[in-house]
Formats: C-alpha cells, sequence, structure tokens
C-alpha cells in the first residue's frame, strides 16, 4: 500500500441525478429524488478515489462502513458535489467524512471506511464464506 495521502486531504466527485438514482423499489417509484441507496454509492466512490490511488496492483480496497445523515432533498437533472475528507489513517484503513451538496445546499452528510487488503486474501475470505455455504 502507498502511504501517499495524509488525515486532511480531499477527493471530489460531482453526479447528476438520474431516473437510475430515484427511491425506486419493487412497488415503484416512492419519490423522484436522489435515493438513500444511490447516495451511498457516490458517496463511497467519492472515498474510494483514495484507495484506487492508494492500492498496489496484487491489493484492493474493501469497505468496512458507510453512514448517511440526509439534510435535504436532490432532485432529478441536479448536479451533486460530494466533497471526500480522510479523517482516519491507521495502517490498512483509511475513514474519510464526506459531504454531497447541489451548489450552497447540503444534500447529505456522513462517513464511509474502507481498508486496502491483498486480492489473494479477499479472495481466500470469499471462498471460505462460499464454501461455508454449501
Amino acid at each position: 500500500m502507498k502511504s501517499i495521502f495524509k488525515v486532511g486531504d480531499e477527493k471530489r466527485f460531482e453526479h447528476t441525478v438520474g431516473e437510475q438514482d430515484t427511491a425506486t423499489f419493487n412497488s415503484g417509484t416512492v419519490h423522484p429524488v436522489y435515493a438513500t441507496f444511490a447516495l451511498g454509492r457516490d458517496a463511497e466512490w467519492c472515498c474510494r478515489l483514495f484507495v484506487l490511488e492508494m492500492k498496489e496492483e496484487d491489493e484492493e480496497g474493501i469497505g468496512t462502513s458507510l453512514s448517511i445523515v440526509h439534510h435535504s432533498p436532490a432532485l432529478l437533472g441536479e448536479k451533486v458535489q460530494f466533497i471526500a475528507k480522510i479523517i482516519h489513517l491507521e495502517k490498512n484503513s483509511i475513514i474519510c467524512s464526506y459531504e454531497a451538496r447541489v451548489e450552497n445546499r447540503l444534500i447529505a452528510s456522513g462517513e464511509q471506511g474502507q481498508k486496502i487488503l491483498k486480492k489473494d486474501r479477499l479472495e481466500k475470505l470469499f471462498n471460505n464464506i462460499s464454501s461455508s455455504n454449501a
């Protein structure tokens, strides 16, 4: 793992809310706004931008936690700007806080955690779980 970042470093990501991001379930669309699950996916991606630069070829990141606090809805077509900031960095663990905004309006905030592990270790873990379920 490359030690190239420090606490306080930031990454940014922008996402335009589309139909695929709305609160839609088996029963249909609940609200035509940015759904919690879609917001979580994009918050995790913004935080993962650090991991993509930190991991070596034989390593991969895996999510360990995600929290989301909604402050305001984001409507279809609105551009949401994510800003992730490293708040904790220890060994192979990284925790980021993030904010999601539409211009100056805070949409959501929270934290996301990841660990960077060797790919073969992850494969063994997944295989062990798969075999115990067989």
